[in-house]
């Protein structure tokens, strides 16, 4: 029998800021964007914690709510209210990066031998971007997650409020931290996606009667896949109300 998954969810508030010192203003600035901009800037985080493992037979669960919550409460009160950069000894040689600082709690809750097995941590810096470590992947590599959302029309000239997952899979650059330029992949989804369906009759753009979710979640991965310059694209998750969603991926 395969093992149960459970997820717990935990916020904490930290701040950073992506700089590489021996690099020049220029270079930081290219690289790293607005998150270069000093001093450093915040996030509530927002931590998903995904652990596997058999349903014990005398209490009906995978591990006890509450002594996985007192973990995760151990584990992120160092870092709780941080600066990242000048107080966590584990970014004096490495940025902090969403998939860096994925990447540390995830071997600070490796640890703790007494939730279970870690199957997946997912780490949101706000509601449209995160980043996930996976048990299968291995801690070398991630992948990132960020929201876009745009207006259409698909039928009887009612407007639908699309939200688009756009998911970018690879090897954390040990340079960088990152797995995918956030920037350039809101330039390619700005200009691939936004621009071409954005307040338009999708009728008009498929050029027939009736469109369907899976011919336009096809048709973004399709727009996308070949301008990713870093990472692979790995999924890509059209939400078209709480109760639809359509996906395509690898």
């Amino acid at each position: 029998m395969p093992p149960v998954l459970l997820t717990k969810r935990i916020e904490f508030a930290a701040a950073h800021r992506y700089i590489k010192p021996e690099w020049d203003e220029a270079r930081n600035r290219a690289v790293f964007g607005p998150c270069y901009n000093p001093p450093a800037h915040g996030h509530n985080y927002l931590l998903e914690v995904t652990v596997s493992g058999e349903v014990d037979p005398r209490t009906g669960m995978v591990i006890n709510l509450f002594d996985l919550k007192h973990v995760l409460l151990a584990v992120i009160e160092e870092f709780d209210h941080k600066n990242l950069n000048l107080d966590m000894p584990y970014f004096n040689d490495r940025i902090p990066t969403s998939e860096n600082l994925a990447r540390v709690l995830w071997t600070k809750l490796e640890s703790q031998k007494d939730i279970g097995t870690l199957h997946a941590i997912r780490l949101y810096e706000d509601e449209d971007l995160f980043a996930e470590v996976t048990a299968a992947e291995g801690l070398n590599a991630a992948s990132v997650t960020r929201r876009y959302s745009f207006t259409a029309v698909q039928e009887d000239n009612q407007g639908n409020w699309w939200d688009c997952f756009v998911t970018v899979q690879g090897a954390i650059d040990p340079v960088t931290g990152m797995v995918t330029d956030i920037d350039a992949l809101n330039r390619l989804v700005q200009d691939k996606v936004i621009k071409a369906l954005d307040h338009q009759n999708l009728r008009r753009v498929f050029g027939t009667a009736t469109v369907a979710g899976e011919q336009i979640v096809e048709r973004i991965w399709g727009s996308l896949d070949s301008g990713i310059t870093s990472g692979k694209l790995a999924n890509v998750r059209l939400v078209q109300s709480r109760d639809l969603s359509f996906e395509y991926g690898t």
